[in-house]
């Protein structure tokens, strides 16, 4: 909608909030000055058109009060100052200046506060002493007409001080929030890097192996049905596994911890099936498990697990071996994980292999990952002589337990 498509009353120039707040007080001030003003005492100045040009001033002054509080100040003081030396003596007449004073010290600080207090107190006192001196009966003392300046301004100064300490922890909840917002997105994108990380680390090998089991029974369906046939039984037997797999994983995601599987981690004790469904691929597969006779705790035995899966996994995958040792040892409070092949990698680009020209994949950075997470480190590279080589050392010492 245009500006000028819109309704004749909603492009009026309203007031906005302050300035309608304003108009409001300036009216209820005038109200009571103006009757103040209008009845003087009998033995003083009655009401004439000096009187009511200052009573005119004050009140025009209050409706920029919130825009030039210092300004209006000074105009509703000269106006108060002006009745006094006039001789037109009233107890509200100062009504004006105290709400010019409170809105001074609502919208300042405290240094104006205090400097205005001590001019404010100064002028009333003078102001007192010279007008007492034209009257024979005095209003007041000069030390009492000196306090009652600094009575709005210590009004202001408290619903400031509040305003400022509601703004302060509105600003400390909002800070609060953000933090609760920003760890709830950290807690969410770990969360998303976990499930990652074991998707890849279940399904790829699974995954994995049976393409490779697939290619020997393509190849051997002709010359060698037997061996096809028992590919195939593999492949068959890997793939359901991987949808065992992804049904859990799914159950977790779908209705959170209640949906999951009961199957307890692996563990190295399961390192052999591993290590045979590798060897199903004709992959020659060496394995050698040493703890020393120690009790690992079940995270240690997972990441140890899960390294060597995904490392079984980047052989069968890029490193175009025949034979691959896995060597899983505990020595002192470490735990060693090694799986070296005899693959045609010679060099590192970026993490991997030169033979497969890849960059460090999310394999790779998985294995980092769970190395990382219970206290760890993980290396790969190429080994002297040819082949390629994954390696983590995990602490096992009692903190991990």
């Amino acid at each position: 909608m245009t500006p000028s498509s819109r309704p004749w009353w909603r492009r009026l120039p309203w007031p906005l909030p302050s300035q309608l707040t304003d108009l409001a007080v300036a009216a209820v001030v005038a109200l009571p000055t103006g009757l103040d003003a209008a009845v003087n005492d009998p033995g003083h100045r009655q009401a004439d058109r000096l009187t009511w040009l200052l009573f005119a001033v004050s009140v025009a002054a209050l409706l920029v009060r919130s825009r030039w509080p210092v300004a209006v100040t000074v105009v509703t003081g000269a106006a108060c100052a002006g009745w006094a030396l006039y001789g037109h003596i009233g107890e509200l007449l100062n009504l004006p200046v105290m709400v010019a004073l409170y809105a001074l010290a609502v919208r300042g600080d405290r240094r104006r506060t205090l400097r205005t207090a001590v001019v404010a107190a100064l002028v009333s006192g003078v102001v007192s002493v010279i007008a007492g001196k034209d009257v024979a009966q005095p209003q007041g003392a000069p030390l009492l007409e000196m306090l009652w300046p600094l009575v709005p301004l210590l009004l202001g100064e408290v619903v400031r001080g509040r305003q400022e300490l509601m703004k302060e922890y509105a600003d400390r909840a909002e800070r609060a929030e953000a933090d609760r917002e920003r760890e709830a997105r950290r807690k969410v994108d770990q969360e998303r890097v976990r499930i990652a990380r074991e998707l890849h680390d279940v399904v790829a090998h699974t995954v994995s192996a049976m393409t490779v089991q697939a290619g020997l029974a393509l190849d051997a369906l002709d010359s060698r049905p037997d061996v096809a046939r028992t590919a195939m039984r593999q492949v068959r037997t890997s793939g359901k596994e991987a949808v065992r797999e992804l049904r859990a994983t799914v159950g977790v995601l779908r209705e959170g911890r209640r949906a999951a599987s009961v199957d307890p981690a692996p563990r190295l004790a399961q390192l052999g099936e591993l290590v045979e469904g590798v060897r199903g691929t004709g992959l020659r597969v060496t394995l050698h498990t040493d703890t020393g006779g120690r009790e690992l705790s079940q995270l240690v035995e997972l990441a140890a697990y899960r390294i060597v899966q995904e490392a079984l996994t980047n052989v069968i995958k890029h490193a175009d071996a025949r034979h691959v040792a896995v060597s899983v040892a505990a020595t002192g409070d470490r735990l060693a994980v090694e799986v070296t092949d005899d693959g045609a990698a010679t060099a590192v680009t970026d993490g991997t292999s030169a033979a497969t020209g890849e960059g460090e994949g999310y394999g790779l950075i998985g294995m980092r990952e769970r190395a990382t997470a219970v206290g760890g480190g993980l290396e790969a590279g190429p080994v002297p002589g040819g082949g390629w080589q994954v390696r983590a050392v995990i602490p096992v010492g009692e903190g991990t337990a």
